[in-house]
């Protein structure tokens, strides 16, 4: 019943994330910010799918859902947060 939830806020998560990536990404022009924010649209669409098999079959809905956020895994990144504090991280804003 409440695995649509579930399924729901890990699609809210990686959406978030992804478009965290590109704000960065359109700031600073690092390339790994693009390269997350290209994986993170890729593992958006498979969180969504996991979101719709979860209407039907939870199980597999969120197995799905875990594969899409495995893929949603950015690797090292560059710093560029410095002195930003935790509302400026949050919203993306960047030192650099």
């Amino acid at each position: 019943m409440y695995y649509i939830y579930l399924a729901t806020i890990a699609y809210v998560a990686v959406l978030y994330l992804t478009l965290r990536d590109i704000r960065i990404y359109k700031r600073t022009r690092i390339d790994s910010y693009r390269k997350g924010a290209m994986k993170g649209i890729l593992a958006s669409a498979i969180v969504m799918l996991g979101v719709l098999f979860t209407t039907f079959n939870p199980e597999m809905g969120l197995f799905v859902v875990f594969i899409g956020l495995y893929f949603n895994k950015k690797g090292v990144r560059e710093k560029v947060f410095i002195n930003a504090d935790s509302k400026d991280r949050f919203l993306g804003k960047t030192d650099i």
